[in-house]
Order: C-alpha cells, then sequence, then structure tokens
C-alpha cells in the first residue's frame, strides 16, 4: 500500500512507502492531510507495557521542493492499456492485456508519431484488420479520442492499488471528456 504525497500546494508529487510517510511525520514535515482512511504503524513496547503507534494519512502533503514536472508521463503499453480501460478503440471489446496491442492512429510507416494523442487502444484483430491504414482508409471507427493524462490522472495510471480516499482525490481532477475505471 502507498500513500499519496502532495507538495504544499496540494499537487501530487509521488507514490510514498508507509515507512517513507512515517519518516515524513517524525521529521515533522507533514503540513496537513486529506481523506478520512488511516493506517496505524505499530512499534516497540516500553517498559510500562505500552506499545507505540504512529496514524499515517493516505494522503499527505508535506514540507519539501515543488517540482515543476507538472506530470508528464511516458508512453508505455501499460498506461496506455490503462488510460484505455483495457478498452479496444476500435470494436469496444474489454481484453486482457496480453491480447492488447498499441494502434499508432497515423501509422508510423507513414510518418505519425509515437505519442499519447497518435496511440490507441487496439485488440489484435482490429490492429491487424487496420493495418498500415488510417481509421478512415480502413473504415474503421475510433470509438474515443485519445489524450495526454493530466497530472492528476498520471498518479492513477501508475499505481494499481489505489484506496478510495486517494481514488476520490485523483478523480476529482481527471478529464471530463473520459470516464476512468479502476
Amino acid at each position: 500500500m502507498l500513500i499519496l504525497r502532495l507538495n504544499k500546494s496540494g499537487m501530487p508529487q509521488t507514490w510514498i512507502s508507509k515507512e517513507e510517510a512515517a519518516k515524513c511525520y517524525v521529521q515533522e514535515k507533514v503540513l496537513f492531510e486529506l481523506g478520512e482512511d488511516k493506517l496505524i504503524l505499530r512499534g516497540g513496547w516500553n517498559r510500562l507495557g505500552e506499545q507505540s503507534k504512529l496514524e499515517l494519512s493516505t494522503i499527505i502533503a508535506c514540507e519539501g521542493k515543488i517540482t515543476q514536472d507538472m506530470g508528464k508521463i511516458s508512453l508505455s503499453n501499460r498506461y496506455l492499456f490503462r488510460r484505455d480501460n483495457n478498452t479496444c478503440l476500435y470494436c469496444g471489446d474489454v481484453f486482457s492485456t496480453h491480447q492488447l496491442t498499441r494502434d499508432h492512429i497515423i501509422p508510423r510507416s507513414r510518418g505519425g508519431k509515437n505519442g499519447w494523442m497518435n496511440s490507441a487502444t487496439a485488440c489484435k484483430r482490429c490492429n491487424h484488420a487496420k493495418g498500415a491504414r488510417t481509421p478512415e482508409e480502413a473504415n474503421m471507427k475510433l470509438l474515443a479520442v485519445p489524450f495526454v493524462p493530466n497530472i492528476y490522472e498520471r498518479f492513477f495510471l501508475m499505481n494499481r492499488k489505489i484506496l478510495s480516499d486517494q481514488m476520490a482525490f485523483l478523480s476529482s481532477h481527471f478529464s471530463t471528456k473520459r470516464q476512468w475505471l479502476n
């Protein structure tokens, strides 16, 4: 389980382990917490028989450098398939990741770029049928408009085990043109 670390302005910075989060608490670097979910870390016992414990929020904002990398995310099949909910954007069926491919909407052999806006998730059958043609030339309609994930969507794509309060925080900033599913 990972903790979502924000900067002091509330922008996501990274996913950190509960041990890294505990260090932020102990060093008094946590400025504020969001969400209602809490994790309890239990420590050692004192001579009175009391066990130490530290309560961590699953979303914390910390002191520290504010990074200016506003969420650029490298295109990979893992993130692309997750962006498109493992759905072939030509036939609309949902597939497991090993049945999917990355389709270049404008084929690379015809000058198309390898980027978010020119990439769509396609099943092997549809990608083979489309070949080195555009969707119009292949008479295949693209079911959704590709988009570049914003910083909040980036953090969704990076973590497969997102807690409910973390998902509520991130999804409140998702692009309104797409519905994202866990």
